[in-house]
């Protein structure tokens, strides 16, 4: 079980970083509940926010009028936002409302907005007051998924974090995986893990509240998405230890992150084997065929989603593409180093944005494949750029062997439509 070979020429890890702090193209941090609310389904996620809030969420979901989803929001009206109302009093009351029509509801997170934090509403204490009222049938949490300082997928990173110091405490040796991951994921990594030996295994969030996810000096956790730098923060004050490991994006991600388990929990190589050569093959049949279009051609991260020097990593490696430039919002050396340490020497790696400035680079470099925002996405195209929407890469399903064929037939599908587009004009 060795690790993967480090490009001939280097990795990206020691590589100068191009620091930017100006003008961001992001999405809010309250996008993140559509994913978490579909995770944890004894949940509900309620929005202090304004009716902009509400309908982001809407819309991003799809909700129908008549469904029932794990969200909705507490809408701050004149009164509130000029101070002539009590929002606590106004709170509780919505809150009380909700949990008598919801019985289902066993965890409650508070969730901050631009205009909660704006007019300095106390959601940390409201959370607890509201703990000790409703307890012990609803745990009631809080985290802020405003948009002014943060990018979107760290909604999720906050949600996590808040959970982390209530978990109960062990001493029991486990695994723990963090990162909300699709159901149909989670449980073919889980028979991944089980099939090398590996238990037991928890996973951060778990569906639901009474599953036994516990924290202590003997958690060994690792993380499956690449955004989680307060939740593996708070893990460490806890006392559990990271396995640090590439992310799980195509056969070498996702092999690399199994041997970092595997190597941890004394896996036998044969078991190893035996769990992982099948999917493996199976995972470069898939890559080798949806992967045509990309091989040779060059790619640009804009920095919008936590999930581009993973992905970069596994485009260059995989793939055959070359990295122009690879943006991230923040990088963590812990978290990305061992991505960094993969990604061949060459591209421009960039923290934070000024993006006024990239967009002067992506103009220059002409890349043939440009991942960006939604915010972007259009004008490029309309200057002749294929572009790839980063959200989609957060809501699709993307982790280990059986979608890494997938994840590569994401960044090959602009390219296939502008090349049909060309011959269509050309006919």
């Amino acid at each position: 079980m060795n690790a993967p070979t480090p490009p001939p020429g280097g990795g990206c890890r020691s590589a100068p970083v191009l620091k930017e702090r100006g003008q961001r193209e992001v999405f809010c941090g309250l996008t993140g509940i559509i994913w978490l609310h579909r995770k944890m389904q004894d949940a509900f996620f309620l929005v202090v926010g304004s009716r902009t809030c509400a309908h982001l969420l809407q819309s991003a979901a799809g909700v129908m009028i008549f469904a029932e989803p794990r969200f909705g929001t507490a809408i701050l009206e004149e009164g509130d936002l000029a101070g002539l109302a009590d929002a606590h009093v106004e709170l509780d009351r919505e809150v009380a409302r909700l949990l008598e029509r919801r019985p289902d509801i066993r965890q409650l997170f508070l969730v901050g907005s631009c205009p909660s934090e704006v007019i300095k509403i106390d959601l940390s204490r409201a959370a607890e007051r509201l703990s000790q009222v409703h307890a012990p049938h609803v745990r009631v949490l809080n985290y802020s998924g405003s948009g002014i300082e943060t990018t979107f997928t760290e909604g999720e990173d906050a949600c996590l974090a808040s959970m982390v110091p209530v978990l109960p405490e062990t001493t029991a040796r486990e695994l723990l995986v963090v990162g909300a991951l699709p159901d149909v994921v989670e449980d073919q990594m889980l028979a991944l893990l089980s099939d090398m030996g590996v238990g037991p295994v928890r996973c951060l969030p778990a569906r639901r509240i009474d599953h036994e996810t516990a924290i202590g000096p003997n958690t060994q956790f690792i993380l499956a998405q690449p955004f989680l730098g307060e939740t593996h923060a708070a893990l460490e004050r806890r006392g559990a230890t990271h396995i640090p490991a590439p992310f799980p994006f195509g056969e070498e991600g996702t092999t690399a992150w199994l041997k970092a388990i595997a190597q941890e929990f004394d896996v036998p190589p044969e078991a190893f084997a035996a769990a992982t050569d099948a999917p493996r093959a199976r995972a470069r049949r898939a890559i080798a065929q949806a992967s045509e279009h990309l091989n040779g051609r060059s790619i640009f991260f804009f920095p919008d989603s936590q999930l581009e020097i993973p992905l970069a990593r596994f485009l260059t490696r995989e793939c055959g593409m070359s990295a122009v430039e690879v943006g991230s919002p923040y990088i963590h050396d812990a978290i990305h180093g061992p991505d960094l340490d993969l990604l061949p020497a060459g591209p421009q790696i960039s923290e934070g944005q000024d993006v006024d400035l990239q967009l002067d680079r992506v103009r220059a470099a002409r890349p043939d494949l440009t991942v960006c925002g939604l915010g972007l996405a259009n004008p490029l195209e309309a200057e002749g750029l294929a572009t790839k929407w980063a959200i989609e890469l957060v809501f699709t399903p993307v982790h280990f062997y059986e979608q890494a064929g997938d994840l590569a037939g994401l960044f090959s599908r602009p390219l296939r439509r502008k090349s049909l587009l060309k011959v269509e004009a050309a006919e």
